[in-house]
């Protein structure tokens, strides 16, 4: 069947906190076809490969389609039933604090109220924290310090009407990718100069005037001394000042600082303040490599207070922006959804903000404290303390720092519930009871975006099985719970319009939330709602905050906070001599539950890797394809050795992506620190100190199957591909029988085999067919082994005779690993591109193969093909 003939459906991308809007058809056999909708105004119709490969995602393998309660299938009345009690004997046992929700930014904004709204006002306790506390909490907390509320000032067309970004802490190029590209053309347009301010030198590195490597952790410092370079410089606004409360004390302080921590050149630093200074319209962007840190509350201050200091606050082109990593990152913000804070910016602490709550909801009873955060909270589970878990679309047995604790603790829970699209992850594992949700276009809500756009996501396909939306299995076991009234919801509509309809509430505090102009749209005009950005009241709609002065402080005016640089909580030395950080990778997402299901996503980097300068690797003894053993005081990774100068001297970088389900082996949060930043509680995911040795495995495999394969040895990373798997293996010891493993690592006990053997070199090629048709290969070798991966991916399902030479046929060009994930563009395709048909630039690369023509993250690796043959040629 075919589906051309469905209507598009607008929605809105489910991956990072861009919140571009798509365009979703049916295709008619259970598949989307995705486009940008070039009407939204997050993206203009640009997608990443991510979103360009969203229809690859939404396949039934591994869905969770009906409730599971300790690992039998059964009705939804008896899992509900089983939770409601559970959740209801401990509550009466032992106190609504021994229960606790984690959820996540991959909730509805729907969604996410009706669990805050079920643990905080009826269960009676704040342990309900979100995944958004290991990427966006110190941000919030330096809102809050500033500005009073949480609140982001300024918009995506700030980007494009700045004279000068800057980006803190944030690989833009890869993990906002469409924002990059509306920066790169503003820069094409108005000649806006950019500059990057990280330890790593990353794609976002490419288009940028200016690039400050500076030491881990020291961005306080450097913003400090740019304080103190426009007090001497005569760039501070008196005028706004006069809003303002803590200047004095915030100078003293920053002049008191020591900006040589930050290991940068005094040419550099003085160049940057000049530049910032002398330019007018600066946006300032921040992200992860901000937030994720000890002192992470602290360096979003710092950068607050240069902006408040030259009133380049919320003007057109001029102010802080900071940019989410989840979908709805900003929605859980906005309903309480962590343990600190009550719906609709309103404050858990603040008497009579409880009492409006309160009676909004005829609530029982309200938490009169803070919660747990997520890093405390999964300390109180393994220390017995909480006794029932609730994780809602989230996977922190492999994204918590100390990871394998986490594990732990979710392990020896007495009652752990898991709502998910799939029981295969290593949380759902865990889980006494599984509980089958709606997965992304399959569910009807609303999204809040990094720059205060609220969109809709509409649902598109239909759920399989038995799968519900997240909203009524929580108003479900409220309900169970003897609260029926209070969550007798129909609709997503309707909640929508109760939560509208308390932020009207909070707007009477003097909040800044306040969406209470959408309170009365009925049932038609939520599912038309356009993308909208707020505020929403009959007053104001949309626009930016605060370059009238006005803050949502008690005395109105912004403060300024007295910060100093502090160093990463752990300490390098002679055990633990380098510096880890974490992040992520241009086509992969969280835990991979959803981009590893595409065969296009994973075939840009299939594999766990470790970046490593070349010095380091020399002293190591270590070479490119090594496997490296990662060792800190949580506990040990392995992965594969990438030498590069993208990373200074003592310090390594690993991304976050993988779990026990592609290379265990490779979960890096199992080794980073369980340290988090005092104010926030957001974990340093980008400091932990770290020992680094090269791995001498006995062996090392490749193997591809057309089924999946189930491998048992030390090291092993597999991917899909569009003719099924790819795995990289390695072991210890060598099996004494080689085809009687192969058999089991790919199920195939009868299936023909040839095998090719060099006992003096150790190697070993295994080919198993049927009927000629080529089923799976293993390639295995004393060292890492060389043979051409990505031909050799695409050929299980084929008839190929000589498989195991592990090469292309000379009439059959090898594309090489995929670089534009867009349109499947190999690097050696490019490289034969650039070398006979004379291709000069990145724009000619892309005239010609269409490579870097749709997202333009893969630019900046085109643009380094480029280089290395000019430099190649010009040594020649």
């Amino acid at each position: 069947m075919d589906g051309s003939g469905l209507p598009e459906v607008k929605s809105t991308c489910p991956y990072c906190g861009v919140g571009c809007g798509v365009l979703l058809r049916p295709d008619g056999e259970g598949g989307l076809d995705v486009r940008g909708d070039p009407d939204h105004p997050a993206n203009l119709g640009r997608l990443c490969s991510k979103g360009s490969a969203l229809g690859e995602t939404v396949g039934l393998a591994g869905r969770l389609s009906a409730p599971m309660v300790n690992g039998a299938e059964a009705s939804w009345d008896d899992a509900l039933a089983l939770v409601a009690q559970k959740f209801s004997d401990t509550i009466r046992d032992h106190g609504p604090d021994a229960a606790a929700f984690y959820v996540s930014g991959q909730l509805l904004t729907e969604d996410y109220y009706v669990a805050n709204k079920l643990m905080k006002g009826f269960i009676g306790s704040a342990n309900i924290d979100t995944n958004s506390r290991l990427c966006m909490a110190s941000t919030v907390a330096g809102h809050k310090r500033a500005f009073g509320t949480d609140t982001v000032p300024q918009t995506y067309e700030d980007l494009e009407e700045a004279d000068l970004v800057v980006l803190v802490g944030s690989n833009l190029a890869w993990c906002h990718p469409v924002l990059y590209q509306r920066l790169l053309a503003a820069r094409k347009a108005r000649g806006a100069k950019i500059v990057v301010i990280d330890p790593r030198r990353t794609a976002s590195c490419d288009g940028a005037d200016m690039h400050l490597r500076l030491a881990p952790g020291s961005d306080v410092a450097l913003f400090n001394r740019l304080l103190t370079e426009l007090y001497e410089g005569g760039a501070i606004d008196k005028a706004y000042l006069q809003h303002t409360s803590g200047f004095d004390d915030a100078l003293t302080k920053a002049f008191a600082d020591d900006v040589t921590v930050t290991g940068l050149p005094e040419a550099d630093i003085k160049a940057f303040c000049k530049l910032w200074m002398g330019t007018e319209k600066v946006v300032t962007v921040f992200s992860q490599g901000v937030n994720q840190s000890s002192s992470g509350s602290d360096k979003v201050n710092a950068i607050l207070n240069c902006h408040l200091a030259t009133g380049r606050v919320g003007k057109r082109g001029c102010g802080p922006l900071s940019v989410t990593g989840q979908p709805n990152a900003m929605g859980g913000r906005e309903v309480g959804g962590l343990a600190n804070m009550l719906a609709c910016h309103l404050d858990l602490e603040n008497a009579d903000h409880r009492a409006a709550v309160r009676d909004f909801w005829n609530a029982p009873q309200m938490p009169e404290a803070a919660g747990l955060k997520a890093v405390d909270m999964f300390k109180a589970v393994g220390e017995g303390k909480i006794k029932a878990l609730w994780i809602i679309h989230t996977n922190p047995a492999v994204s918590m720092p100390d990871a394998d604790a986490v594990r732990d603790a979710i392990a020896g829970c007495d009652f752990v519930v898991v709502s998910d699209i799939t029981g295969q992850t290593d949380t759902a594992r865990l889980a006494h009871v599984l509980l089958p949700a709606s997965a992304w276009a399959e569910k009807s809500g609303t999204v809040t975006n990094s720059d205060r756009t609220i969109s809709r996501q509409r649902a598109v396909l239909s759920a399989p099985g038995q799968c519900r939306p997240d909203w009524e299995i929580l108003s479900e076991v409220g309900k169970h719970m003897g609260w029926a009234e209070a969550f007798d919801y129909e609709t997503p509509a309707e909640i929508f319009r109760e939560y509208a309809a308390l932020s009207g509430i909070a707007g009477g505090f003097g909040r800044d939330f306040d969406i209470s102009g959408l309170s009365d749209l009925d049932d038609t005009g939520y599912d038309a709602l356009e993308p909208t950005r707020w505020p929403v009241t009959k007053a104001r709609q949309g626009g930016r905050f605060f370059e009238d002065g006005a803050f949502f402080t008690p005395d109105g005016k912004g403060r300024f906070l007295a910060v100093q640089y502090r160093a990463p909580a752990a300490k390098t030395g002679p055990r633990y001599p380098f510096r880890l950080n974490t992040g992520r990778i241009r086509d992969q997402w969280h835990t991979m539950t959803r981009t590893a299901l595409s065969p296009r996503l994973s075939a840009h980097l299939a594999e766990p890797f470790v970046d490593l300068h070349p010095a380091d690797a020399a002293e190591l003894c270590v070479e490119a394809a090594d496997l490296l053993r990662l060792r800190t005081p949580q506990g040990t990774a392995i992965l594969r050795a990438r030498i590069t100068e993208d990373v200074q001297r003592g310090q390594v970088f690993a991304p976050m992506h993988w779990t026990g389900e592609t290379a265990p082996s490779a979960r890096i949060d199992a080794i980073v620190a369980p340290v988090v930043d005092p104010v926030s509680g957001q974990p340093e995911s980008k400091a932990s100190v770290v020992a680094v040795e090269r791995l001498d495995a006995a062996w090392y495999g490749f193997a591809i199957s057309a089924g999946d394969l189930t491998p048992d040895c030390a090291y092993w990373a597999r991917a899909r591909t569009r003719a099924g798997w790819r795995a990289e293996l390695a072991g210890m010891t060598a099996p004494e029988d080689w085809e009687a493993e192969a058999r089991r690592l790919f199920g195939l006990p009868d299936a023909e085999v040839t095998v090719m053997q060099d006992a003096a070199r150790g190697d070993v090629r295994l080919a198993f067919h049927q009927d000629g048709v080529l089923l799976a290969a293993l390639f295995v070798a004393k060292t890492p082994v060389a043979v051409m991966r990505d031909y050799l991916a695409a050929r299980p399902g084929e008839v190929v005779p000589d498989i195991l030479t592990g090469r292309t046929p000379a009439d059959r060009p090898d594309p090489g690993p995929v670089l534009c994930s867009c349109f499947g563009v190999g690097v050696n395709t490019i490289l034969t591109a650039i070398e006979t048909d004379g291709l000069m630039s990145v724009e000619a690369v892309g005239a010609a193969l269409n490579a870097g023509t749709n997202c333009g993250s893969c630019r900046p690796e085109i643009a380094a093909l480029l280089q290395g043959i000019r430099q190649k040629e010009a040594a020649e």
